[in-house]
């Protein structure tokens, strides 16, 4: 999977105000209507002609290499370099910068690779990159600022990194005074919240917002992970907290452990939240 990102236009010593330009632009954004369905809304400033021009072209370039849909092994689109060694024949010393160069060297050809989790190894990456990213089909897209990306997580998740991460967002959505918005971690529906099983999602919303409510100010002082496990289908991550909250002319801490259950759905290949249990605290 990759990320594409495109500047359409790009600043320019370009005359604002050329009337062949202009009548050219208004034929682009007629033919980009008609042909693909464009909507140009009122601008509240109005773009150099130049300019728009240039976003428009690229427009209609990027409208047709998309529909033409050719692809590409990455090996070939970085002109098949040979220089790269084998991740076997790299020595352990040698790893960062060999890495490092690989990086650069994906640069000139206006590929961008990353990668979230901080578990992974520069070696793994090393290897990641020229034993399988090398082989990998892509769009093969030629556009003025066109950058295609690679994420290493988007080709081999870690489940400990991701349900931590997610975890930790939940019960920072949880805790703090603000509304519950943040929900893409959780499952629809059969969730559980301390004792409050078989709920939606948005009647867990409405649990957690009866009890900040309760407050006038709640302060997260804390949030952290002790430990999370895999098996098989679930995941179950562990963490304590810390909360100071105000009622009426009172201050005091709310504090304890908390524990999430993540199940992973086959299809999607993702993992969902499906109960939460947060101690010291009266949902």
């Amino acid at each position: 999977m990759r990320k594409n990102l495109i500047n359409m236009a790009e600043e320019g010593n370009l005359p604002d105000h050329d009337q062949k330009l202009k009548e050219e632009n208004d034929f682009l954004k007629m033919k980009l209507m008609l042909e693909r369905g464009a909507f140009f809304g009122e601008q509240n400033v109005e773009l150099p002609a130049g300019i728009e021009n240039q976003f428009l072209n690229n427009v209609m370039t990027f409208e047709k290499q998309f529909e033409e849909r050719k692809t590409i092994k990455l090996f070939d689109k970085i002109n098949r370099p040979q220089h790269f060694k084998s991740v076997a024949d790299v020595p352990e010393e040698e790893i960062n910068e060999a890495y490092n160069s690989l990086l650069d060297y994906l640069h000139r050809y206006s590929i961008d690779f990353s990668v979230c989790s901080p578990n992974i190894s520069t070696r793994e990456l090393y290897r990641f990159i020229t034993e399988e990213l090398f082989e990998h089909e892509t769009d093969d897209m030629d556009l003025p600022g066109w950058i295609t990306g690679f994420i290493y997580d988007e080709f081999h998740p870690d489940p400990i990194y991701d349900n931590t991460t997610a975890a930790e967002d939940c019960i920072n959505e949880i805790l703090r005074k603000e509304p519950m918005e943040w929900t893409p971690h959780f499952r629809d529906e059969n969730l559980q919240l301390n004792e409050h099983s078989r709920i939606t999602i948005e009647e867990f919303k409405n649990v957690v917002k009866r009890f900040k409510m309760a407050y006038n100010n709640i302060e997260i002082n804390f949030v952290k992970t002790t430990d999370c496990s895999v098996c098989e289908e679930k995941s179950w991550v562990n963490g304590d907290y810390k909360i100071s909250v105000t009622s009426a002319n009172d201050r005091y801490a709310l504090t304890g452990g908390w524990k999430i259950v993540f199940e992973k759905n086959e299809d999607f290949g993702y993992w969902y939240i499906n109960s939460v249990q947060v101690d010291g605290i009266n949902f």
